[in-house]
This record gives C-alpha cells, sequence and structure tokens, in this order.
C-alpha cells in the first residue's frame, strides 16, 4: 500500500498546479495525473454532468490502484467531495479547505476577493469555508469562465489574456480586496498577469501548496509515506489533445511529461 502512487484528478492542464506542490513536497512519492482534457472546461456544467465526470476520474484513478485521491478541480470539490469521499475505499482531498485557510492567513484587511468557474461561485463553496474559520471576513466573488480556456490553450501571458484579466478584476480592485483567492487550479498559471492587474499589493492565493501539504499530512498519519529509494514515477493520462497539454505542462513544470497516454474515462 505504502509504494502504491498518489492519484490526481482534474478537468485539465490546471491540476498541474497541485500535482507540481506535491512533486515538491513529496519528492519520493508516486504520481498517476488524469486530466479530462476533452470535456473541459466544467464550470459552465450543471451539477450533475459534474458529477458523472467526476464519478468516472475517480473510477479511473482506482483503477490505477491510487493509495490517495487528490480532486484538484475546485469545480468538482465545490459540486460533489462528500459523495466522492464516501464512494472511495481510499482518502480524497480537495482543493477548497486548504485554500480557504490560505486565504484567512494571507489576509490582513479582512477584504477577501475569490475568482474561479461559473460552478464553484454559484457554489459559494471559498465563502462558506473561509467564514468556517472567521466569519468576520468580507468576501467578493467573480466567476472567470473565459480563464480556463485561455489557459488550456496556452494563452499565458498575451494581450487577449492581460485584457480579459483587467476586465473580471478590475470591480474586485474597486472593493479593496488585500487577497485574491485563485478558486480554480487552472488560474495560478496566470499568476504574472493577474499579479500585473491586481498590483503588489494584492496578495494571490491558491490552494496548492496548502493542498500538497494536506497530502503529506495524511500519508504521514495513515504511515503511507513510500519506503522505496527507487526514483518517483509520474505517469500522465489524458482525455483529449496530449499534444497541447505535454506543450503547455512542461513549460509550467519544467519537466518532461512522459510517459503520457489518451483515454477514454467512460469505459
Amino acid at each position: 500500500m505504502i509504494n502504491k502512487p498518489i492519484g490526481v484528478f482534474d478537468s485539465g492542464i490546471g491540476g498541474l498546479t497541485v500535482a507540481g506542490e506535491i512533486m515538491e513536497l513529496l519528492p519520493g512519492e508516486n504520481i498517476v495525473y488524469f486530466g479530462d482534457t476533452a470535456r473541459v472546461p466544467y464550470g459552465p456544467k450543471s451539477p450533475e454532468v459534474v458529477t458523472q465526470f467526476a464519478y468516472e476520474g475517480l473510477r479511473f484513478l482506482l483503477s490505477q490502484d491510487v493509495k490517495i485521491i487528490v480532486i484538484a478541480c475546485n469545480t468538482v470539490s465545490a459540486t460533489c467531495l462528500d459523495r466522492l469521499c464516501v464512494s472511495s475505499p481510499v482518502p480524497v482531498i480537495g482543493v477548497i479547505e486548504p485554500g480557504a485557510r490560505a486565504a484567512m492567513s494571507a489576509t490582513e484587511n479582512q477584504v477577501v476577493g475569490v475568482i474561479g468557474t461559473e460552478r464553484t461561485i454559484k457554489s459559494r463553496a471559498y465563502e462558506k469555508a473561509i467564514h468556517a474559520l472567521n466569519e468576520q471576513i468580507n468576501i467578493h466573488s467573480k466567476a472567470c469562465p473565459l480563464f480556463v480556456p485561455l489557459v488550456e490553450e496556452g494563452w499565458l501571458e498575451n494581450e487577449a489574456t492581460f485584457y480579459t484579466a483587467k476586465t473580471y478584476l478590475d470591480p474586485l480592485k474597486k472593493q479593496g480586496i488585500d487577497t485574491l483567492v485563485l478558486a480554480c487550479t487552472h488560474y495560478p498559471l496566470l499568476k504574472p498577469i493577474l499579479g500585473q492587474v491586481m498590483g503588489k499589493d494584492v496578495r494571490l492565493v491558491d490552494s496548492a501548496r496548502e493542498t500538497a501539504k494536506e497530502v503529506q499530512r495524511i500519508l504521514f498519519d495513515k504511515n503511507l509515506k513510500r519506503q522505496d529509494d527507487s526514483p518517483a514515477r509520474y505517469r500522465y493520462f489524458v482525455s483529449d489533445n496530449s499534444e497541447k497539454f505535454i506543450q503547455v505542462g512542461e513549460g509550467f513544470l519544467k519537466k518532461p511529461i512522459d510517459p503520457i497516454s489518451v483515454i477514454d474515462p467512460q469505459k
């Protein structure tokens, strides 16, 4: 059991932000990553469809004999994390509670912005999680549905992305936020532009590092840390367009994405 891999599931390429933090914090652990690139983005889809896709991703990772599953997709975490936890024989963790903790620690003026997919923002999941920690924090939320397609296309730092970010974020700047929660694991890939738009006085918070710490804690508590001294192995699976995934993903991770396989999660 201890030498089995960590499973990471996302709607596309964004979950690599979480996988990358796990690689850094737990360099000895094997990882199996599945990005559902054929059906990204999840944000505009109904809760029923998101839940169906999430169960298919869960089943696939369980077929890979993983010891823990990280739902690196905020939309899935906000929609059906509890049901996935009940359905899984191995621990399942999401990204919302770690992100909420990071936001609470980061804010000084108690005014926090949250940006995410339409489904995540409508769920008010971050608002609930942050207020469970500190109900005095004032939260302003904004759905930014174009960010995920821009990241999947690899448009991380061009003019179109800058003006899209400015259109979305200017209203939040006017609210006086000092912390911006990137409530989608795709969004950290846009940090250079988001930071440029928001300015140096606004902290950008994502859940990736905190989620990796949560994985580390669970592996320690359950005595699941890998004991094998051989180099860690990373395997990647997508449901479509592996070439684009490799191009953008290798640029972000700064390491080869190999091997990679295209699979049908419905089978």
